[in-house]
């Protein structure tokens, strides 16, 4: 369906609005249906085919900006101080490609150069210079940091001080699982290049090993969203490189060497490479482009400026576009569509205006900020850019509460999530939910996929409100007819409850900082395998709930669907995701595992055989 992008409200339907959904705290009929319709027209707009999907940077995300800057104006908002208007723009690299890098191999009387990227490939965060030097081996150039329950370090014994580092893709492939687990939380590209940069190296080429997935290629230039390089000229090489070098090993092929590295034995180390110089030019092409958030301002009752502690309200307004980024689950016969986006987060996005129209008609004790965040599926640019530029400084923000996905209500569960991160929070999710009646499930861990992250690592306490995955997750299917308004409604219902108390508390919410469960690895390079299960965020259960399973990936091929419960996996016993993330760092492309599943209280065992990732 086609939505044209409507007008703004007149100043005279605007305050009837605002009336009507400050009537929606008292549930009557009439302002019930007014702020369900105002939803809709919000989301139907979002997510229409002229906004293509909003990917950050593009013409979609110009025309969502627009509309949601006229939105703010309607409501009555003004622009932050110090702030010209509604937008504040931010640079980031939009994409990354190889610009024709190359590599030349010198030994004695013989020099061979590579060019094209089946051979030779600049790694996305690599610098772009040219660099030459002797050649060390360093396995698979991991280091462990101290504390952890074995030590691990691909540099041990090695010189590798301003010379060319060549090191193994992944981790070692026969360890046991809990070690392999363990290598692999530190085996990611930007980590291996950072540990090479810190030994001194003046190069990194990572070679993918004939005994590991994607044997012999180069690896894929990923959506890398750095403005500039990492101090580092980094690349990989394909197999006939890779072979070229080896044969001035005097004692080993790469095979043999890799072979000796996996078991995971900490004593078998690097070497030199002797009699051979590389030559490595790196050329990574960035294309920079330019995200907006908009940022507006409902003034505290008889203040100016920001005179107390301000809360923020915020939604990321981006999406996927047609799915070009790397993060698309769109089945092969949706490729390329557009990926509208109407949960995730045209719901969220919908919610906060809403929100905001609601509070402005109400008298407010502190400043209510509104943020709707551009570049969030990118990796939180958006809400990133606003704390490093301290927009509006981090100790004058008392609180901030997102919403994402909001639109997609299961079972009446609203996933309150990051209550950790204050001890005010239960009390007060409590108090808030009376009126409204969803069945809270509260978790405290406040290292979330989204936004509020941003925050909570500046010591902001945070919420996030969440209804639940489901199949049409970040796939064109997402779009606005499938949207539970009335639920929505209800979700911006309890927003203003929250949010109002905020405002109106004599202090600000304290800051608990939580420990994170996982560390956090390189990315997404570090997840070599794939099973296609798509969790449940939102059900507290002893495992790992599925609220989906991807078409034609492992999981579905194996029989196993929504609402499955896995409980072990690869012999390893499941009672939540970190347990599942971490039993899947572990097993084997290609390799069946055994899962045990709940399904309706019955306990089945299935297979799956793990893919790799892309």
């Amino acid at each position: 369906m086609t939505h044209r992008l409507r007008p703004p409200l007149s100043r005279s339907r605007t305050a009837a609005v605002a009336a009507a959904l400050a009537g929606a705290l008292l549930l009557s009929a009439p302002a019930r249906g007014a702020l369900v319709e105002e939803l809709r027209r919000h989301v139907a707009t979002l997510a229409s085919e002229e906004l293509e999907g909003r990917l950050t940077g593009t013409g979609g995300a110009r025309a969502a900006a627009d509309y949601l800057a006229a939105e703010l104006a309607a409501l009555g908002a003004v622009p932050l101080p110090g702030q010209e208007g509604f937008e504040q723009p931010f640079e980031f690299t939009a994409g990354t490609s190889d610009a024709g890098s190359r590599i030349v191999l010198s030994g004695g009387e013989v020099e061979r150069e590579w060019t094209g990227t089946d051979q030779v490939q600049a790694l996305s965060f690599s610098d772009n210079g040219e660099v030459r030097g002797p050649v060390v081996f360093a396995g698979y150039g991991i280091v462990l940091p101290e504390g952890r329950d074995f030590a691990y370090d691909s540099y041990a014994g090695l010189d590798v001080q301003d010379k060319i580092v060549v090191a193994l893709r992944y981790h070692p492939e026969d360890v046991e699982q809990e070690a392999r687990a363990e290598l692999a939380r530190y085996s990611g590209l930007r980590f291996k290049g950072l540990q090479a940069r810190e030994a001194g190296a003046k190069a990194l080429i990572l070679i993918t090993g004939p005994r590991s997935p994607n044997a012999g290629e180069t690896i894929p230039m990923t959506f890398d969203t750095a403005i500039s390089g990492s101090g580092l000229v980094a690349a990989s090489v394909g197999a006939e490189v890779a072979e070229a070098l080896f044969s001035h090993v005097p004692d080993k092929t790469l095979e043999q060497a890799q072979s000796a590295l996996d078991d995971g034995n900490p004593h078998v180390t690097g070497f030199d490479i002797p009699g051979v110089e590389i030559t490595l030019e790196a050329k990574v092409a960035r294309e920079k482009r330019v995200g907006r958030n908009l940022l507006a301002l409902l003034p505290g009752s008889g203040t100016r400026g920001l005179a107390r502690p301000a809360v923020v309200l915020g939604a990321h307004f981006d999406h996927l576009g047609r799915g070009g980024g790397g993060n698309s689950l769109a089945k092969k016969e949706e490729a390329g569509g557009i990926h509208y986006g109407a949960d995730d987060n045209a719901s969220g996005v919908a919610a906060v205006l809403e929100t905001a129209r609601a509070l402005a008609a109400q008298e407010r004790r502190r400043d209510l900020v509104v943020a709707l965040w551009s570049g969030e599926e990118l990796g939180l640019l958006g809400s990133s850019a606003f704390v490093r530029e301290a927009v509006v400084p981090t100790d004058r923000i008392a609180a901030y509460v997102n919403l994402d996905m909001v639109g997609r209500m299961q079972e009446n569960k609203l996933s309150i999530q990051a209550m950790g991160s204050s001890s005010v929070w239960p009390a007060l999710v409590e108090r808030v939910n009376v009126p409204v009646g969803f069945d809270v499930r509260a978790q405290d861990d406040p290292y979330l996929p989204t936004d509020s992250t941003s925050f909570n690592q500046a010591g902001v306490p945070t919420l996030n409100l969440f209804t639940g995955g489901h199949e049409d997750y970040h796939r064109p299917s997402d779009v606005a007819e499938r949207i539970n308004y009335d639920d929505l409604a209800r979700v911006t219902r309890f927003a203003t409850l929250l949010v109002g108390r905020l405002l109106e508390a004599d202090e600000p919410p304290d800051f608990v900082r939580v420990e994170p469960r996982v560390e956090q690895g390189g990315g997404r390079d570090t997840l070599r395998a794939f099973t296609g299960t798509v969790p449940d965020y939102t059900t507290e259960v002893e495992g790992l709930r599925l609220s989906g399973v991807i078409g034609g990936g492992p999981a579905d091929e194996a029989g196993l669907r929504e609402g499955d419960v896995i409980v072990e996996f690869a012999g390893q016993k499941i009672t939540n995701i970190y347990d599942y993330t971490y039993a899947l760092d572990a097993v084997k492309i290609g390799v069946p595992v055994q899962v045990v599943v709940l399904r309706e209280g019955e306990r089945l065992e299935v297979t799956i055989t793990p893919r790799a990732r892309d």
